[in-house]
Order: structure tokens, then C-alpha cells, then sequence
């Protein structure tokens, strides 16, 4: 059968975007552009996020065409012009974007992803740009927590079958890759990402053969050297237990080891229980494994109570969110050319100060002390005046991104690291980067964020701040606003 959704057809957008691009197009109004993505709230409570998707961005936006067939079903809308679909027909990214590393903790009102192009090409990836960005960046952050609460232990993503569908599911198990979980039950994934797959059995494997003891061993006898028996087909402590020593013995006269999963039950109990028998058995290398609907809270709960766990199985919580069902990712103009060619600050106002956007085109600083633990990020304009630079080591005063009294001063004795490089020029890609060097970048992140930042339970809140220059420029835009109403 035809596979009927492309996965790099440009009509992956929001319809608004295309009916302002004819708009736009009509007018004749297609100058240069910026647009910023950045993201509104912490999801799950938590105090900090992880920048996820670049990757697959890139790849989309090359890709981004409207073929023939995509043409025809927009010609028989009869909404657009037929001289601007042939412009449609023609389409390509050719500008500028800008973005933080991929695996980079982030955090609420800095720009991840800044967009420079004319305004019909950046509008109408808008809605692709979002959609990438805003689920990989959930999952990746849910993982992140999940594997912070399994002590940076083993963590295995065991998601698919959960996933919102194919499309879910392969983005997911790549962002839960870059967020700690070091493999996947998704094979597809480890066929296009190059993740590492693992997978053992399933209760219908055991309910398959005569005896649960017969199953295990026709699975050790095909492979011997990945042998994990799930033990709660029938019971844990009574059966389960016991056969998998049993044919762990027959393991262990060959040199092999061997594991043993919990799905179901009272995973405290069991898992002290099992670790007892094990050891007693002369087994205290055998692995436990456990999974049923964990999230990060019932982990860390498990752990405190000294639970002998070795390795975490996390599906639906982490492949889907849980608890929280989007990520607040926006996609805000920030500058637009005028008439005389100039590049002027756009802002969105709001009754809601959270709501009201920073305007101007942006860099975003990343503050450290001399311990190299980050401080706060750093909203600074870059624009005809030149770029606000925080290099220079001396005291800054920084001000809340809400334009609001709250500001703090800061000596710089450590190191200000620029955020947001050029990733892509004129449309193409200027170079990728491997998710392992993506996961390895998000635990020394993590690493660099005071613990309190990443507790589960009211983390405290990291710093971002505008410079006294943006928040001029901020004000001064408000009050014109205000003045005209």
C-alpha cells in the first residue's frame, strides 16, 4: 500500500502560515525576517529542559519541497493564486538559522532558534519547526529526569507499542536517546539512528512452552550470552526465582551470566526479595531489570528505599510525557525590514507580562562562576549597533525578562559562552553532530547545574535575565504601544 503521508512534503504546516504567505506575497511584502523559537514553561514541574530535535530539523528543512501532487491539492482549495503557486512549486529554505547546541539544558524565554530569511520562507516553516522541536524536546527532558532519579544508572526505552504513532515513535526513541536512556526496544530506531536495540522476551514466550522452566532454558540454549528471564509469568518468588537459577546454574557451568525482569507486583519487595535469593544462590552478579509503568517519581521512590535495582525499563511515561502533554514552544517575530531597508525590533504586547515578547534579533549568554557551574543565561540584543558582548569580565546588572523591578548585579569571574551558532547558511546545513556527542553533551550540562536545579520536587528556578539595553528597548516599545492605544 502507498504510504500517504511524506515525510518531507512542505505541506507539513499550519494552513495560517500559507494563507499568509499569499498574503504577504500579494502585497509584496517578502523582506528579510527574523523569527525566534523559545519555549514558555518548565514542563513537569522541573528545572530545566533539554534542547532536542536540531538534528531532524536540518534534515527536514533541506528536504522542505512542494511537489507536484502538493501543488494540485493547493490549486484545488481555490484559495491561492496560481502565480503563487508556481512560486510554491519552486520553493526552497535559502536563509540563515541560528541555534543552540543540540543537548543543551535550556530554559524559559531564551531563544533556542533564531530564523533569518525573507518573511514568506520563515513563516511557512513555522509549524514543521514547532512540531519537531517541541516533542523531542519534551522527551528528551522526561528522559533526562528519569534517568537523574535512576541515579544515572542503566536506563532501557521500552516506549514503541505507547508511542503516538510511527512518527512518535521514532522521534521519541531519539530523543530518549540524547535525554540517558542507553538503548531501545525500537528496532527502526536503531536501524536509522544507530541506537543500540535490546530486547528479551515477553510472558507470551513463557506461556508458549510446557513449563516456565523449559522456556527459559530454550531461550538461554539460543542466547547464551543475552539471557534476562522474566520472572512474573506465573510467580515471582515461588517459580519465576527458581527456575531462573536453575538454568542459571546451567548458564554458569558454561561461563555465561545471566539477568532477570520484574514487570508486575510490589517492585520493592520483589526486587529485595529476588536480590536475596540470587545471592544465596550463589549469584550475586545476575542483573535485576524492572519495568511496569515507572516514571521518574516511582524511581526515586524505589531507590531511597534501597531498591536493588540494576537497570530501569521506561515506556509510556517517558515516550509519551506522562504528565504533561505538550511542550510550550513558540515561534515569535523578533525583527523585520522596513521600507528603507532597515532592520527594526518587532514585539508581541500582552496583558499578561509572560506573554509580551523580547524583542529584537538576540544572543543568549551562558554565565558560569569560576567552578564552571552555570548562573544564569543572558538575553543581549545583536543588531546595526553592534553585538552586546558579556566576554569582558566585570559587573553586570541584569534585569527579569518580563520587563518588570527585579534585577540582580553579577561580577563575571568565570567564563560567558555565546549559546546560538549559525547551523545553516543560505540553506544548507554546515555541519552535524552524532547523538553521542548530543548525549554526552546533556550530562555535562546536568553536571554544570547546582543540584538544586534538578530537583524533582520545587526545584529552584534558574536565573535568565535581559541586559539593560534590551529591557530599554523593551520598555521603549511598550510605551509606544501603550501611547497609540
Amino acid at each position: 500500500m502507498e504510504n500517504r503521508i511524506p515525510n518531507n512534503s512542505a505541506l507539513f504546516t499550519d494552513f495560517y502560515s500559507l494563507t499568509m504567505a499569499h498574503g504577504y506575497w500579494k502585497r509584496g511584502i517578502n523582506g528579510r525576517a527574523v523569527f525566534e523559537m523559545f519555549f514558555r514553561k518548565q514542563p513537569f514541574g522541573s528545572g530545566f529542559a533539554v534542547f532536542a530535535g536540531l538534528g531532524d530539523l536540518l534534515e527536514k528543512i533541506e528536504a522542505f519541497r512542494y511537489s507536484q501532487e502538493d501543488i494540485d491539492y493547493l490549486r484545488s482549495l481555490g484559495t491561492f493564486d496560481g502565480e503563487f503557486l508556481d512560486y510554491l512549486s519552486r520553493f526552497r529554505f535559502s536563509g540563515d538559522l541560528w541555534a543552540m547546541d543540540e543537548g543543551r539544558v535550556i530554559f524559559p524565554q531564551e531563544p533556542l532558534i533564531r530564523i533569518d530569511s525573507n518573511l514568506i520562507e520563515s513563516q511557512i516553516l513555522e509549524g514543521m519547526l514547532l512540531n519537531t522541536i517541541n516533542f523531542q524536546s519534551l522527551i528528551a527532558t522526561k528522559t533526562a529526569r528519569v534517568w537523574l532519579a535512576g541515579g544515572k544508572g542503566s536506563l532501557l526505552e521500552f516506549g514503541l507499542r505507547r508511542a503516538q504513532g510511527p512518527d512518535g515513535a521514532m522521534s521519541a526513541s531519539r530523543a530518549a536517546y540524547i535525554g540517558g536512556a542507553d538503548a531501545t526496544s525500537n528496532t527502526m530506531a536503531g536501524k536509522v539512528y544507530g541506537i543500540p536495540v535490546r530486547g528479551t522476551m515477553a510472558h507470551a514466550w513463557i506461556m508458549s512452552f510446557p513449563s516456565e522452566e523449559e522456556a527459559f532454558r530454550a531461550y538461554a540454549e539460543i542466547y547464551p550470552d543475552h539471557s534476562i528471564f522474566l520472572i512474573d509469568t506465573y510467580d515471582t518468588l515461588k517459580s519465576g526465582t527458581p527456575n531462573a537459577i536453575k538454568v542459571g546454574r546451567e548458564l554458569a557451568a558454561r561461563g555465561k551470566n545471566f539477568g532477570v525482569r520484574l514487570d508486575s507486583g510490589d517492585i520493592h519487595y520483589l526486587s529485595v526479595e529476588v536480590r536475596k535469593m540470587l545471592d544465596q544462590a550463589g549469584f550475586p552478579q545476575a542483573s535485576i531489570t524492572v519495568s511496569n509503568d515507572l516514571d521518574e517519581q516511582i524511581i526515586q521512590t524505589l531507590r531511597e528505599a534501597g531498591a536493588p535495582v540494576n537497570s530501569w525499563g521506561v515506556g509510556t511515561q517517558m515516550v509519551t510525557g506522562g504528565t504533561e502533554a505538550a511542550f510550550t514552544g513558540v515561534y515569535k517575530l523578533a525583527a523585520r525590514e522596513d521600507a528603507q531597508g532597515r532592520m527594526i525590533p518587532a514585539i508581541k504586547f500582552s496583558d499578561n507580562p509572560e506573554k509580551t515578547s523580547n524583542p529584537g534579533i538576540k544572543q543568549v549568554w551562558r554565565v558560569k562562576d569560576s567552578q564552571g557551574m552555570a548562573i544564569a543565561d543572558i538575553l543581549a540584543l545583536v543588531d546595526e549597533t553592534g553585538e552586546e558582548s558579556l566576554e569582558k569580565k566585570g559587573r553586570y546588572a541584569f534585569w527579569h525578562p518580563s520587563a518588570d523591578y527585579r534585577h540582580f548585579y553579577h561580577e563575571i569571574s568565570g567564563s560567558a559562552e555565546k549559546l546560538l551558532r549559525l547551523r545553516m547558511e543560505k540553506g544548507k546545513t554546515l555541519a552535524t553532530t552524532s547523538l553521542e556527542e548530543i548525549r554526552e553533551r546533556v550530562k555535562r550540562d546536568l553536571d554544570s547545574l547546582d543540584p538544586s536545579y534538578k530537583r524533582l520536587l520545587n526545584p529552584h528556578v534558574y536565573k535568565v535575565s535581559i541586559t539593560q539595553r534590551l529591557r530599554e528597548l523593551k520598555l521603549a516599545l511598550i510605551k509606544n504601544y501603550l501611547g497609540d492605544l
